[in-house]
């Protein structure tokens, strides 16, 4: 039940760096609630992944499903010729502020396929040739131990 909260309106999320971060902490949290594990215990979060595989087997981690739902929801709406896609593919008239420019939604598709927007756009017109973008795209790599 906590994931499918949690997974609510995921497909609009911008991940930056710190949302990545707050996704894997509270992934790591709900594992060590499930198995009562303390932080006093100085039990390291690979253990616990270790842990989780062992009690339900293979899982899915929260940051993995989130990239592979946005990229779906991504691929769906160029197909389709609604609203949403106007919206999505619109721009909004004027220049941006000065500094560091803060992440679009449309960074994270790019960043993640490797590809440009105009480029992404028309890979996803192909549903099983974007079906294996996202399969190939949605995986978080695994941090050295």
């Amino acid at each position: 039940m906590v994931t499918s909260v949690f997974l609510y309106a995921c497909e609009s999320w911008t991940l930056t760096a710190e949302l990545q971060r707050r996704v894997q902490a509270l992934e790591l949290r709900c594992y060590r609630k499930m198995l009562n594990i303390s932080f006093k215990d100085h039990v390291t979060n690979n253990e616990v992944k270790t842990r989780v595989r062992r009690a339900i087997g293979p899982v899915e981690d929260l940051l993995s499903i989130v990239k592979r739902r946005k990229m779906t929801w991504y691929g769906h709406v160029t197909r389709s010729s609604r609203l949403a896609k106007t919206i999505l593919q619109s721009t909004v008239p004027g220049g941006r502020r000065r500094g560091r420019q803060k992440k679009r939604w449309e960074d994270n598709i790019n960043e993640w396929t490797g590809l440009s927007f105009a480029n992404s756009q028309r890979a996803s017109e192909g549903r099983s040739r974007w079906r294996r973008i996202v399969r190939r795209s949605s995986r978080v790599p695994q941090q050295p131990p």
